[in-house]
């Protein structure tokens, strides 16, 4: 048994951000599914920003069992 870490990541548009939630999500899901992954161990957001400190990106990593 052995352990991965896969990483996704979302533009985040104003007045948008609901959408690409929904987006980034079944980005996951399908990489879940398609891979058989039976277990995950974690999954952690991470927002990335600009110079001004404005979210711009979001940033997904899952953790699971191979």
């Amino acid at each position: 048994m052995a352990y991965k870490v896969k990483t996704f990541g979302m533009e985040i548009r104003p007045m948008k951000t609901m959408h690409e939630l929904a987006e980034l999500d079944a980005q996951v899901n399908r990489f879940v599914a398609e891979n058989g992954v039976k277990r995950l161990i974690s999954v952690s957001d991470t927002p990335t920003t600009d110079d001004t400190g404005e979210t711009i990106g979001l940033v997904r990593v899952i953790s699971y069992e191979d």
